[in-house]
């Protein structure tokens, strides 16, 4: 796992975000999410200098599309965000979570492929 990964799951795991249990490389069809909140349905990535040239932008916004497809919010820090503002970061999933879990949200019928 690159160091922002790291530092990162070091504050998710073990519900130590506000009890929210998270799962690292989580697999969908053929995406693999850095971290994934089943209950919430919302999938994190930690994007890295590559994530920036033309062509892993275009594969990043289908892989998005795509996960939306079972109702899965994404939400994409880089390893600056992660190294610079951690605080910023959690605060930020928190209130991704929060919205999410309002009883009002779209929900698809499409059920989430196995995790393998």
């Amino acid at each position: 796992m690159p160091k922002a990964e790291q530092l990162l799951w070091s504050r998710l795991r073990d519900k130590r975000l506000e009890g929210y249990k998270f799962h690292r490389q989580y697999s969908v069809d053929q995406y693999i999410l850095d971290f994934y909140c089943p209950k919430i349905k919302l999938g994190i990535e930690v994007d890295g200098p590559s994530h920036f040239r033309d062509s892993s932008i275009q594969k990043d916004s289908q892989r998005t599309t795509h996960l939306e497809t079972y109702g899965i919010q994404i939400v994409r820090f880089t390893n600056d965000d992660i190294y610079e503002n951690m605080d910023g970061v959690l605060n930020h999933i928190l209130n991704r979570l929060t919205q999410l879990k309002t009883p009002n949200r779209v929900k698809t019928n499409l059920p989430l492929p196995p995790p393998w």
